[in-house]
């Protein structure tokens, strides 16, 4: 049964939208280096929907603590062999085998983890993007402690989030903030643990190859409708439904009293209760969005005002099209007809919208700003 983790930010020194700032270390690492890594990356762990750990793509080091504790097992083998103390040579060939256990564990901690992406909830341009992963891994329901533990997942340059105990199955959320509007693809995951006591980092880098649309950030403001006729009516008062017999519109609970052909019998057979089919049709002319009769600053604050209106009138359930350019949607009402609107919106004149692993060179002020 899938389990939702409860989730941990991690805390790092940030740009103006949200990007962490890479470490010292990172940027001190060549742009070529970096490139041919990514390369490799690529070919040795590709995008696939459905990703299992092995030990193709499981990497473990040392980390800053395992490094001490090398050099601790160091001194204190010189130590014993120069003085002959047998005592401290076997202190630290027991602080060797600790070490060695721990980079089996660290392997087992990752190994076996599966990874699916979940369908994305819908998203604005600016706003948090949460992108939930299904993780299934190896459990034993009368030992949790040999469970995965203590998994940290982010993608590039952005927060990460750790599951702290694994279920059978476990949704983790992972963020990516500030999104543009666009087609979204947010890259690799990196996958982490220092599990068991720290003296190792295991990592490994997941690419689900997830695509989704961000749609643009709506900005308040008055509802622009324009209808293509020479009347003065006003255009608000043309696209609303009203009780008719032409469009099915929807299902609503039966009244006493109402004829029995308005019945929806196949429901009853199933058991949902007497229902009653629902028929509109479309008051008045047609009505239009249109990107032209939108007023703005600029592309994106008019793009901002149509997502908007799309989702107003799509809440007030009123008929409408959208035109943009050469691009037009005919007419309609309902959830489906809203998201293809913001889709068409997010996706005018804008290519696609990658989260590559770019180096620490392509971090400019030009793209994310002054860093904070």
């Amino acid at each position: 049964m899938a389990k939702s983790t409860a989730s941990t930010k991690s805390v790092s020194p940030t740009y103006a939208n949200g990007v962490i700032k890479p470490s010292r270390l990172r940027r001190l690492i060549p742009t070529s280096v970096t490139r041919r890594w990514s390369r490799w990356i690529s070919k040795r762990l590709p995008a696939q929907k459905q990703i299992t750990l092995s030990h193709r793509g499981i990497f473990i080091l040392p980390s800053g603590f395992g490094l001490v504790w090398i050099g601790l097992i160091v001194l204190l083998y010189l130590f014993g062999t120069n003085y002959q103390n047998n005592l401290v040579i076997g202190l630290s060939l027991l602080l060797a085998s600790v070490f060695h256990t721990c980079i089996i564990y660290s392997y087992k901690n990752l190994a076996g983890l599966t990874f699916n992406a979940v369908t994305p909830p819908s998203g604005y341009a600016g706003d948090n993007m949460p992108f939930p992963i299904m993780l299934t891994g190896h459990t034993r329901q009368n030992n949790p402690d040999t469970t995965h533990q203590q998994i940290c997942m982010q993608f590039s340059y952005q927060r990460h989030v750790r599951v702290k105990q694994m279920q059978e199955q476990t949704i983790a959320i992972v963020p990516f903030e500030q999104p543009k509007r666009g087609k979204l693809n947010p890259g690799r995951i990196k996958v982490s643990s220092y599990f068991p006591l720290g003296l190792c980092r295991a990592w490994s880098y997941v690419d689900l190859d997830i695509q989704h649309v961000i749609f643009a950030k709506p900005e308040i403001c008055n509802i622009e409708l324009a209808s293509h006729s020479s009347d003065n009516d006003t255009p608000n008062e043309h696209g609303k439904l009203r009780p008719g017999v032409d469009d099915y519109k929807g299902l609503r609970s039966y009244i006493p009293g109402e004829s029995l052909k308005q019945v929806a019998w196949k429901q009853w057979a199933q058991g949902k209760g007497m229902l009653s089919k629902e028929f509109a049709e479309p008051e008045g002319l047609p009505v239009w969005l249109t990107l032209a009769n939108t007023s703005g600053n600029n592309i994106e604050q008019k793009l901002s005002k149509l997502a908007w209106q799309v989702d107003k009138l799509s809440q007030s359930q009123q008929i409408f099209g959208l035109i943009l350019d050469d691009k037009i949607i005919n007419q309609q009402t309902g959830e489906a007809h809203r998201i293809a609107c913001q889709t068409t919106l997010a996706t005018y004149h804008m290519p696609a919208n990658m989260n590559p692993d770019f180096s620490p060179s392509h971090v400019s002020a030009s793209s994310i700003g002054e860093p904070s």
